[in-house]
């Protein structure tokens, strides 16, 4: 019988190697630590996910601007 590779990827908090595996739990963490330290950083707003200006050129919510009738 073949030996199935499993592909590694990095723990995002700590960068150790970890491969993708079903069993393991944390995945893309490496432990259980690690994935709370990261939703730690999530709760307390230390990531943001970027957004768009209302007024940006991209078609971004123009609700409540100055527009001309």
């Amino acid at each position: 019988m073949p030996k199935i590779s499993f592909p590694v990827v990095t723990c995002p908090h700590c960068g150790k190697a970890v491969e993708w595996r079903i069993e393991n739990r944390y995945r893309p963490f490496c432990s259980e630590r690690c994935k709370q330290i990261d939703l730690g950083a999530w709760a307390n707003e230390e990531y943001r996910v970027p957004s768009a200006d209302p007024g940006s050129a991209d078609g971004g919510d123009t609700l409540g601007a100055d527009e001309p009738s």
